[in-house]
Formats: C-alpha cells, sequence, structure tokens
C-alpha cells in the first residue's frame, strides 16, 4: 500500500517564516531553520518552503535560507517563489532544493514547466496553483499570481491540466478561500483535480485539524496534506497527524524513534 506524506510549508519572508489568513495579515511562526530540524524530528515526509515575497518584489528566492534549511535537514525539500527562468531552478536546487515549484511565472510562459521538466525531469517540477472560487471560470476556480495579488482569469482545473501536460510532475493546489482559516481543505477543488490529472496532489489551505488532513486525503483523494498553522503554531505535531490518520485507517511512513 502506498504510503500518504505529511508536508509542513515554511511560507518565508524576509528570512523569517511567517504565516497569515488568505494570504494576508502575517505574522512570524520562526527561524526556518530551527523550524525544518524540528519537523525533521517530527516525524515529517517531505518539506515545502516557499519565499512568499520573492515574485512581488521581483527578485529570486533567497538562496541562503534555502542552504540554511537543507544544513537542517535530510528530507526532501521542495522551494518556490521568483522561479522566472532555467537558471533559478537550477539555483535553487544546486543550493538544496530536491523539487522546484514553480508558479506565476508558469502562467506566463507554459514552456518553461517543459524547459525545466527537459533539464530535470518532471519529478523535480511542482506547479504551485493558488485557486479561488469567484465564478469567472468554468470549474468556478480562479488562479490568481503573485502571491495572491493578481487575478488571471485562467480556470484552475483547465490550468492544473495543462501544467501536467507540459511536464509538472506534481501539483501544489492551494485554496485562497481557506488559506489559514482552519476550516479545512477545500475537497471539491481536490476531488476536481484528483478527477482531471494523473499526477500527485499536495492539497493545501484550511488544515485546522487531525481531521481536516485525513478529509484531504479520503475525501478529496489527495495524495498528500501541506499544513502550517497547525503545526507551527504548536497545536499539533507531525507524529501527533500520523498517528490520527494511522487511527483512521491511512497508510503513513513510521516516526522514528
Amino acid at each position: 500500500m502506498l504510503t500518504t506524506r505529511i508536508i509542513p510549508c515554511l511560507d518565508v519572508r524576509d528570512g523569517r517564516v511567517v504565516k497569515g489568513i488568505r494570504f494576508q495579515g502575517l505574522r512570524d511562526a520562526g527561524s526556518p531553520p530551527e523550524l525544518a530540524a524540528e519537523y525533521e524530528a517530527q516525524g515529517a515526509d517531505e518539506l515545502v518552503m516557499l519565499d512568499v515575497s520573492a515574485t512581488p518584489e521581483g527578485r529570486a528566492t533567497a538562496k541562503q535560507t534555502v542552504r540554511e534549511v537543507r544544513a537542517q535537514l535530510s528530507l526532501p525539500l521542495t522551494v518556490g517563489g521568483g522561479v522566472r527562468v532555467v537558471d533559478d531552478a537550477t539555483a535553487l536546487l544546486e543550493a538544496g532544493a530536491d523539487k522546484v515549484a514553480i508558479n506565476s511565472a508558469a502562467l506566463r510562459d507554459p514552456d518553461l514547466l517543459t524547459r525545466a521538466a527537459d533539464a530535470f525531469g518532471s519529478q523535480c517540477v511542482v506547479l504551485a496553483i493558488d485557486a479561488k472560487r469567484t465564478g469567472n471560470t468554468a470549474s468556478g476556480w480562479e488562479v490568481f499570481t503573485h502571491g495572491g495579488r493578481n487575478a488571471t482569469g485562467t480556470d484552475a482545473i483547465a490550468w492544473a491540466a495543462e501544467g501536467v501536460r507540459r511536464g509538472a510532475g506534481e501539483l501544489l493546489v492551494t485554496s485562497m478561500d481557506r488559506d489559514g482559516t482552519k476550516a479545512g481543505y477545500d475537497l471539491d477543488l481536490l476531488r476536481a483535480l484528483d478527477a482531471a490529472v494523473d499526477v500527485p496532489v499536495i492539497a493545501s489551505g484550511g488544515a485546522g485539524t487531525l481531521d481536516d488532513l485525513a478529509d484531504g486525503l479520503t475525501e478529496g483523494r489527495a495524495d498528500a496534506v501541506l499544513a502550517a498553522s497547525l503545526f507551527h503554531f504548536r497545536e499539533k505535531t507531525v507524529a501527533d497527524a500520523k498517528a490520527h490518520l494511522a487511527a483512521r485507517g491511512v497508510a503513513v511512513r513510521p516516526v522514528s524513534p
């Protein structure tokens, strides 16, 4: 039986982990390297680090922060934010990332996904999608870019399918409506994605309880669940999450003693 992945997310701004609600009202959550080490000790399967101000500020991801996190971490690390060209992805991989998440630039230049997949392999290319219910698209979910600031008019489900065709080996999909609210994942969004693509989908946005994680995997049919607030502020640990999921019949990787 395939095991699911529990993935803490570090949203980084000015060298610190931050967390807000619906991408607004960011508050400090700690040091990226310290949290990375803590999550590895708790039994996390992977880690995602997103430089949330890189694209809005028109700069590349802070590679020094990536190196500092990698020094504390042996887990697979996905890094995103400010990736505009293949050379940006190369720099992040050289700094210690295992996978690179591409968001705004891929929508502007979809062939970037193909070029990155040709250079590094599809397994290394993660298409990040920030989706919001607006009613402006066929599916009802619209893609936003630049840290959730810019509406694009693009259908999120259709874009996910196109991104996979162009070379993305994984999707990281954040519900902007649920982000930071602790109201649970947008299960309808996850089910729509599951029906549209044949690559792993990481659910993001809204996890507030351990049952939310389980629901994202069982009812939303996601392949992995990402959480930030639930873990950052010590409400629950990754080990708590794995124990709860196992009790609900979800296959998880054991936490090393």
